[in-house]
Formats: structure tokens, C-alpha cells, sequence
């Protein structure tokens, strides 16, 4: 793979992880709610509105266009395994920027992904 199709790769990971943090950003500014029927459109219509909402499904969108240009020119065998590098990204976001707990068995798992990651990867 040449390195423009690595960043694209990446690029669409990055994106995929930013959705992620974007939409619980949002959420944690609506807050906890009941799936009840008399919640569809208050909340439906808190989360339509959210900025963070609306960022994180933007991201989405333009990770599929990226994923879809990625998909176009590498073995999904191999791209595919790469989403996993969203995974450490999450989890190091989580920590610094939500205050969420990187315990050593997480580490341990990030470590495991980027072996696996690194096999999958290796010609």
C-alpha cells in the first residue's frame, strides 16, 4: 500500500473514532433518558438539534465517502482489521478528554490490537 492510501486509511479511522467522541459528547448534554413512547420527539428532537450530534453524524458520513475510496483499492481483509485502531483511539480520548479510566487490562488490550493490527498489516 503506498502511503496515500495509509492516510486514507487512517483518515477514515480518525474519523470514525472522532463520531464516537462527538455523539457522547452530545449525549452527555441530554442526559440520561427513558425509551418510552412519550420520549420520541423531546428527545428526538434534543438529539436532531445537538451540535455534537450533528458533528459526530457528519463524521460519519465523511468516513463512509473515505471508506468507500479506501475500500476501492486495498483487500478488505486488510483494510477492514485497520477499523480496529479506532478502538485506541477511543480509549486515549476517553481518558483525556472525558475523564474515562485507562485501566492496565485496557492497556494490555491496546497493546494486543496493535499486534494484531501490525500482523494483519505485514506483508
Amino acid at each position: 500500500m503506498t502511503i496515500i492510501i495509509w492516510c486514507l486509511l487512517l483518515f477514515g479511522v480518525f474519523l470514525n473514532a472522532c463520531a464516537q467522541l462527538f455523539l457522547k459528547f452530545g449525549m452527555e448534554r441530554i442526559g440520561t433518558f427513558s425509551f418510552t413512547l412519550a420520549n420520541v420527539w423531546p428527545i428526538g428532537w434534543k438529539v436532531a438539534t445537538n451540535y455534537f450530534v450533528i458533528l459526530g453524524l457528519a463524521c460519519y458520513v465523511i468516513s463512509v465517502i473515505v471508506w468507500l475510496m479506501v475500500l476501492s483499492r486495498v483487500p478488505v481483509g486488510l483494510a477492514y482489521p485497520m477499523v480496529s485502531i479506532g478502538y485506541i483511539i477511543t480509549a486515549i480520548a476517553g481518558y483525556f478528554l472525558l475523564g474515562e479510566p485507562l485501566t492496565a487490562t485496557r492497556i494490555a488490550g491496546i497493546f494486543v490490537i496493535i499486534l494484531g493490527v501490525y500482523l494483519v498489516a505485514k506483508p
